[in-house]
């Protein structure tokens, strides 16, 4: 018998290339955007649709383009129209699940910071300096306090 062969994986959390996974397109002119899964073309290619708030177009798109989200939009048909995914998109709230996960809010603050000025920066360099400060000499007076 093999070690670890009666192992029972009960959950499961892969996110599946499935019609309704939420995407999240890497490549091309809508870089950064958001688009459902309408239909599985072949096992390299999916025929995504943005709604309108994600901005991204119906296209065919490759699975190496994409990232899978875990969001998904249950019950949409296959082959479904724009207005029909945008209703569905609507109906599950997918701009704020993805608005409130943290790869989300990382994505921004990635922007925030890519966008930043000399002088930006140069604010951050001193808030960090006056933080860093402020930690060691509530350091410094624990010490003193435990000897």
């Amino acid at each position: 018998m093999i070690a670890g062969a009666g192992a029972n994986v009960s959950s499961w959390d892969y996110r599946l290339v499935e019609v309704g996974r939420i995407v999240l397109i890497n490549d091309g002119p809508y870089a950064g955007k958001l688009a459902a899964i309408v239909e599985i073309i072949d096992h390299k290619r999916v025929l995504v649709d943005g709604a309108k708030t994600s901005g991204a177009l119906r296209q065919a798109i490759s699975l190496s383009h994409v990232t899978l989200t875990p969001i998904l939009v249950s019950k949409l048909p296959r082959s479904a129209r724009s207005g029909t995914v945008e209703k569905y998109w609507k109906e599950a709230d997918v701009d704020a699940k993805w608005g409130v996960s943290g790869w989300a809010k990382k994505i921004a603050s990635r922007n925030t910071r890519r966008e930043l000025t000399d002088f930006d920066r140069f604010k951050v360099m001193v808030l960090k300096k006056q933080r860093r400060y402020e930690v060691r000499k509530a350091h410094a007076k624990l010490r003193k306090a435990a000897a």
